[in-house]
């Protein structure tokens, strides 16, 4: 049948996953250019959001930022006053961070900027195959959760 090896497909796959990702990537800094944010401050409150207040060590660990990282752009949002630091009720030698209402408005923001991208993107194919791409994608991703 002449049709592509293992090693051919994992080649595409990747060079795909690499395209998608830079394409994103110049998206994604557009978006928050517009909040006066870096993308890993825009991933930072947009965590929060979803998450609610967390100790740095777990935002830390959703992040995938070094303490180090975090502490930095978690400073830089506090001056910014897009969020805050309360002592950690279950620990009081512990803080946890939190969205300010200042914060809270620029994480929905920019949580609406991507979304409309996404929509973007889906509207791009045809109708009929987006829920079978929107499937795949979701079993990509649980491949790749599992392969790291």
């Amino acid at each position: 049948m002449g049709g592509r090896n293992e090693t051919e497909r994992a080649r595409e796959l990747l060079l795909g996953i690499r395209g998608l990702v830079r394409r994103f990537s110049v998206a994604e800094r557009a978006d928050v250019a517009c909040c006066g944010v870096t993308v890993a401050q825009a991933a930072t409150v947009e965590t929060l959001l979803r998450e609610g207040p967390l100790r740095l060590g777990s935002l830390g660990r959703c992040l995938g930022v070094t303490p180090s990282t975090l502490s930095r752009n978690v400073e830089r949002l506090e001056a910014a006053g897009l969020v805050g630091r309360q002592q950690d009720p279950e620990d009081a030698r512990s803080s946890q961070v939190s969205l300010t209402p200042k914060g809270r408005t620029a994480a929905r923001e920019l949580e609406q900027q991507e979304v409309a991208f996404a929509r973007q993107i889906l509207e791009r194919l045809p109708a009929e195959r987006r829920e079978i791409v929107s499937s795949a994608f979701r079993e990509l991703l649980v491949a790749v959760r599992e392969a790291t």
